[in-house]
């Protein structure tokens, strides 16, 4: 055996790379962990434009604050031009003012339908030009009394009915209608009445359809009185509550008809105020008719 060969060394291992002359092989990633972006590697910038707009430039244009402005410009001319003709047809500003009451003025309006004879000064006052509200006048007309007695009156009558077992909300439905269909009718002939007579008042619907109303609160009185004391309370009753409308219509409606001279107690001449004269009387008489008419079928 050679002795050199036995004691050759282990052969070198060539580290794979470490010639210098050897070209780096191609990466499939770039490390951008530190140091600059590879050239031609950059990536796009958010924050730059898109299509070379800016989005705060874009909202900022002209163009789009004048869009803005003419947007809101016909909005607000819309909702103007919509409370224009809510308030030709239902002018809710003028309603707010009949139901601007309080509890005296209920008590007391309550007190000169039922009891008128006592009452002097009928005159309605103003202020400026303008009635004042009803809580501060109690001869100025109001739609809350006639809403209330017109809903009380809905549930006396439901239990009128009841006490007959005949009630069902489909008769209280037809009951409800027939009272506001003969409202209807009876301010549509006060409306072509005036019109007729050719009557220049300030007296308007609300105040035809506030005086006609009225009546339910004597209604009220006579069909509770019916059910307590049978016809005879009825019929006493309704004649108290009738003849008190009567006199109160024409105290009130003879300032709002007549002429002035007439309001002020001269004797009426004339065949135009003896014509409204008329007519104010005719008011008056039909309203216990109406009343008589709504309530007697409820207590048989």
């Amino acid at each position: 055996m050679n002795r050199e060969s036995s004691f050759r060394g282990p052969p070198k291992r060539r580290v794979r790379g470490s010639n210098p002359n050897m070209s780096t092989p191609h990466q499939l990633f770039d490390d951008t962990s530190g140091g600059p972006v590879p050239h031609g590697g950059e990536y796009p910038n958010h924050s730059s434009p898109a299509l070379g707009i800016p989005a705060q430039a874009f909202l900022s244009e002209p163009m789009s604050n004048f869009a803005m402005a003419y947007g809101s410009s016909l909005a607000s001319q819309g909702k103007e031009m919509m409370d224009k003709n809510i308030d030709r047809i239902l002018p809710v500003s003028k309603i707010k003012y009949y139901f601007a009451v309080d509890t005296v003025y209920v008590g007391k309006k309550i007190g000169l339908l039922m009891f008128p004879y006592v009452h002097q000064d009928w005159e309605v006052r103003y202020q400026q030009d303008i009635p004042v509200a009803p809580r501060f006048d109690v001869n100025a007309p109001d739609l809350y009394i006639p809403v209330m007695a017109f809903i009380t009156y809905i549930l006396v009558a439901g239990l009128a009915l009841g006490t007959q077992n005949s009630f069902s909300p489909e008769v209280l439905g037809m009951q409800a209608s027939r009272v506001i269909a003969w409202l209807i009718v009876e301010v549509l002939l006060i409306l072509l009445s005036l019109y007729l007579v050719t009557v220049n008042t300030d007296m308007t619907t609300v105040d035809i359809i506030a005086f006609s109303g009225y009546k339910y609160v004597g209604m009220i009185f006579a069909i509770l009185s019916g059910l307590l004391f049978g016809n005879t309370g009825y019929y006493v009753v309704l004649a108290w509550c009738s003849i008190s409308i009567v006199f109160f219509m024409i105290r009130t409606l003879r300032l709002k008809i007549l002429s002035e001279a007439a309001a002020e107690g001269v004797l009426v001449r004339g065949a135009r105020n003896q014509l409204r004269m008329y007519l104010t009387m005719t008011i008056a008489a039909v309203q216990p008719i109406f009343m008589y008419w709504l309530s007697y079928h409820l207590l048989r």
